[in-house]
């Protein structure tokens, strides 16, 4: 079953559930993902929705963060309760210790030394976390390590 359609299947339960806050976070997403194929005028593969949602997960993130910032608990809930709902739909995310062992091997593989391989380390690191891993998060562990 294809991400779209797991998709629709959820918005189905959600209506049938009454589940609005689970609804309304479905809704985005497909409402986003339509928009997408609009811009590219082709239809997103799984990779592609992924794409989509994790850019919705990175909005949340900074939402919640300026929400708190602001002083606006009842924002922030809100926002907490959608990010839930989208880190459903994405694979299985790597934790720091996971982070770190790939950031060690690929460190190791490309043979970064400095931080000035940076870019390079990241290029080679991006595509294993991409969907699985926040890229701020992947790349303050590679600071560290390459520091």
């Amino acid at each position: 079953m294809t991400l779209k359609e797991q998709l629709i299947d959820a918005m189905k339960q959600a209506m049938k559930a009454h589940d609005n806050l689970r609804l309304s976070a479905v809704r985005m997403i497909r409402s986003t993902i339509q928009n997408r194929e609009i811009e590219q005028k082709c239809e997103l593969d799984d990779q592609g929705v992924r794409e989509v949602i994790s850019t919705l997960v990175k909005q949340r993130r900074e939402s919640i963060r300026l929400y708190q910032e602001g002083n606006r608990q009842d924002l922030v809930e809100k926002e907490e309760a959608e990010l839930v709902v989208l880190i459903g739909f994405l694979p299985a995310q790597l934790d720091a210790v996971e982070i770190s062992e790939l950031v060690a091997r690929v460190v190791t593989e490309t043979g970064a030394t400095s931080i000035k391989d940076l870019g390079r380390v990241m290029k080679t690191l991006t595509p294993m976390t991409a969907g699985r891993a926040d890229g701020k998060m992947v790349s303050d562990i590679v600071r560290q390590h390459l520091s």
